[in-house]
């Protein structure tokens, strides 16, 4: 077993990954095509809806599995068992839920390359974005096992000014959690948003995005064989529109947590606040259109690395990928026909070789999104600097496969550059001042991640203190907006990208997932 890395470089230069990676994507090879039910407590059901098929966007001919539909009934039904195992599970010892996080830990150490070989396959990830992925969902189960035995459980005790009172502030865990995650990181954030659940005694029903089931369910499994009970976990695939209906007019549901586009979260935040009884918890995290901001001070080769890794790192895929690059005029041709260079040599293909650094986007419809992008910059008068076509032949014909983009010549009200894309498309624009660069880059309804390239710690300085953005970086090689750890950058964002201000990996992440008690307790007086 490789050693744990914490840096795409360090983890790039580990020849000793390669051979296991490639033994355990040969063993997920051969176990795929299955059908697989739904599991809603100890039960294992399929769906009179039937079955949906998810193939890999490397190629479509090979089969991940088939899943089952679930049906409004079927959140219904395991809602209803969440709700009944909630005192049992909430009234557990916390430190036997901690064993069992220990275990869930130790399971994912255990199966890291099938789990990022499984990845790779069904959601197109290169083997060190998916090894690296496995290896943050390790970290994030240590940190926050720390945090919650540090805290013994998130007690504080309170000073009264009445005499003989003894005061305590408790966090205590709502009830039923619906967990919706998303695909692109299909083992991270879901177990970020159920673990974060059910570590603080709430009970949760699952379910995962339709491109990435499978790997959802092995993550149910690791949980399962760690100990966790079948009434504390249901998990459901299939149709998003039935699950979303039930969970938000269903009152034993107590809280929604939900990472995936702004015009879901929003309106799934808009009908749960509207349909349920009385205010409820909606944690949500819903993307952004991230800038990146290039100073005449920079060091243009790091600027230059930095933005490539984090546009085109995963196909642009990320919530926290580089769109936006706005460049001082007075470096502008020097950083482009340095970042074009760069982006020319990145090789695309199946993410199974382990030279390819981008592999397909994820379906037919984000196949679609790039060619409309890419018609629409260029019927406004846009330049493509790089990239622009979609790459369909000999090898790549059965995948979704396209070049990295960059364009220039846009102005900057254009819907490009308020859209948030999910693609390799990246927008460069000038700008002459450090002030016009942050009003540009705040020039959204988003603010997740960004960064700045500059040399002089006034502008680092001045970008840090007007930056409406929750995650902000500066001269970060490794990614100008990408690679938040647990524990090091908490992630969450700002305005239309969270409903909470508080990160993942991060301190306050967790206490979302509780409602604090104060209990006083008045000492009997003596006559």
């Amino acid at each position: 077993m490789a050693k744990q890395k914490l840096t795409y470089a360090t983890l790039t230069a580990d020849e000793g990954i390669h051979p296991e990676f490639e033994a355990a994507l040969g063993r997920v090879e051969s176990q795929l095509g299955g059908h697989y039910p739904l599991h809603i407590g100890d039960m294992e059901v399929t769906s009179e809806l039937g079955e949906f098929t998810k193939v890999s966007p490397i190629d479509r001919r090979v089969v991940i599995g088939h899943f089952q539909k679930a049906t409004s009934e079927h959140a219904r039904e395991a809602i209803s068992l969440a709700k009944a195992s909630f005192q049992t599970w909430a009234s557990t010892d916390w430190k036997s839920r901690l064993l069992i996080a220990r275990k869930i830990r130790d399971e994912i150490r255990a199966q890291i390359f099938e789990l990022a070989a499984l990845m790779t396959l069904e959601v197109g990830k290169s083997r060190f974005e998916a090894i690296a992925e496995a290896y943050e969902a390790i970290d994030f189960f240590s940190y926050y096992l720390r945090q919650i035995s540090s805290s013994d459980y998130f007690e504080t005790k309170l000073k009264s000014p009445v005499p003989g009172e003894k005061s305590l502030s408790v966090l205590r865990p709502h009830g039923v959690f619906a967990v919706i995650s998303p695909w692109n990181f299909p083992l991270m954030l879901a177990n970020n948003m159920a673990a974060g659940a059910f570590l603080t005694g709430n009970t949760v029903v699952m379910k995962p995005s339709s491109d990435s089931p499978l790997t959802a369910l092995k993550l149910y499994d690791i949980y399962r064989k760690a100990g966790v009970p079948g009434a504390v976990v249901s998990l459901l695939t299939g149709p998003g529109g039935n699950f979303g209906a039930e969970v938000t007019k269903n009152p034993e549901v107590a809280a929604l947590a939900f990472t995936g586009s702004k015009d879901v979260g929003m309106n799934l935040l808009k009908t749960f606040t509207t349909l349920q009884p009385w205010p409820k918890p909606v944690i949500s995290e819903m993307g952004s259109k991230n800038p990146v901001i290039v100073s005449d001070k920079a060091d243009l080769d790091k600027a230059v690395t930095g933005v490539v890794r984090a546009a085109f790192g995963f196909q642009g895929q990320k919530c926290s990928a580089a769109s936006r690059a706005y460049v001082q005029d007075a470096v502008l041709q020097s950083f482009l026909e340095k970042l074009v260079r760069m982006t020319n040599e990145l090789k695309v293909g199946d993410p199974r070789v382990k030279e390819n650094f981008m592999g397909p986007v994820i379906n037919e419809a984000a196949l679609q999104k790039f060619r409309s992008a890419v018609g629409a910059a260029e019927a406004a008068g846009g330049r493509i600097l790089a990239g622009g076509k979609v790459l369909n032949e000999g090898d790549l014909a059965n995948g979704y496969f396209v070049q990295p983009t960059i364009i220039a010549d846009l102005p900057p009200t254009h819907s490009l550059f308020k859209e948030e894309l999910f693609l390799p498309v990246l927008l460069v624009a000038s700008y002459h001042s450090l002030e016009e660069a942050l009003k540009l880059a705040n020039d959204t309804e988003f603010g997740l991640t960004a960064g700045i390239f500059s040399e002089d710690p006034g502008e680092i300085d001045y970008f840090f203190n007007n930056i409406q953005f929750g995650v902000c970086y500066a001269n970060r090689r490794g990614g100008a907006t990408t690679g938040a750890w647990p524990g090091a950058q908490s992630f969450g964002g700002w305005k239309g990208s969270g409903s909470t201000g508080k990160g993942v990996g991060g301190p306050y992440y967790l206490l979302q997932f509780m409602r604090e008690q104060s209990r006083t307790v008045v000492a009997e007086t003596k006559k």
